[in-house]
């Protein structure tokens, strides 16, 4: 069970990494090698962090890229939990 609600990543690299370095979306995306777009359907939560943006999170801003990509299964983990009820499975015996 989910004792807290994990906000998505993007609002995270938004608001501990873009804002404190007064950086924009092109600037940040320019700054870690990928399109305006992509970073912006990150940081819109439209998108996830993959292993490689996780990589460049980790060159761009610090931490590790398993750290970033903790955060996302985290999120991911929580919003499918939300939708536990509607899951259908049929437990099976193990021999």
């Amino acid at each position: 069970m989910t004792m807290f609600k994990p906000m998505h990543p993007g609002e995270t690299i938004r608001e501990l990494c873009l804002r404190p370095a007064g950086l924009s979306v092109t600037k940040a995306a320019e700054g870690l090698g990928v399109s305006r777009k992509a970073l912006s359907e990150l940081l819109n939560g439209r998108s996830g962090i993959s292993p490689e943006m996780a990589i460049r999170l980790s060159k761009g801003f610090g931490g590790s890229a398993e750290s970033w990509l903790t955060q996302q299964m985290q999120y991911d983990l929580a919003q499918a939990q939300k939708r536990a009820g509607s899951i259908k499975v049929r437990r099976m015996e193990l021999a």
